[in-house]
């Protein structure tokens, strides 16, 4: 069995900045002998799910803004710079910053969280494009969708670090 010491420092952020999530997974027993992507997502995941809305918004709050301050600075995690620089955000044109800028500004100030999108696969457009929709979105359906795709970023680190089966 993986010492808890291990397994937080292996998983611990798997969501951005939420340690607690691993803590919890462990502590409850959720993780096992066999620490493959779908049981070690699941567990996690189980966790996110049952912490509180208070919880759940900071570790949305936790993520960076796409093509934000925090990558201009260099001060993205090593997961989320690989992850942007994977769909081209530390390529943009001066227009392009400035209109991820402009909608990164507007969706914290309608939804109170950062934008967030698991964006392998995805390029600068695609990015855009669903910028442009999701911030029609009502809070409540934005809240939904922001979190499914923190659950989906989770499991894309995971299968970056552990085998499938």
């Amino acid at each position: 069995m993986i010492a808890r010491d291990d397994f937080i420092s292996r998983f611990g952020g798997v969501f951005e900045h939420s340690p607690f999530i691993a803590e919890r997974a462990f502590d409850d027993g959720f993780v096992g002998d066999n620490l493959n992507v779908d049981r070690v997502h699941a567990a996690l995941v189980a966790i996110f799910r049952a912490a509180s809305a208070e919880e759940r918004l900071g570790v949305l709050r936790a993520h960076p803004d796409l093509a934000g301050r925090l990558a201009v600075a260099g001060e993205l995690t090593e997961d989320s710079k690989k992850e942007q620089a994977g769909a081209g955000l530390d390529r943009l044109s001066a227009e392009e910053h400035a209109r991820f800028t402009t909608l990164n500004n507007a969706y914290v100030e309608k939804f109170g969280f950062p934008f967030i999108i698991a964006v392998k696969g995805l390029d600068k457009d695609d990015i855009l494009k669903a910028f442009e929709t999701r911030i029609d979105n009502s809070r409540d359906a934005e809240f939904e969708t922001a979190t499914a795709q923190v659950e989906r970023i989770a499991l894309l680190r995971l299968q970056a670090i552990l085998p499938q089966h």
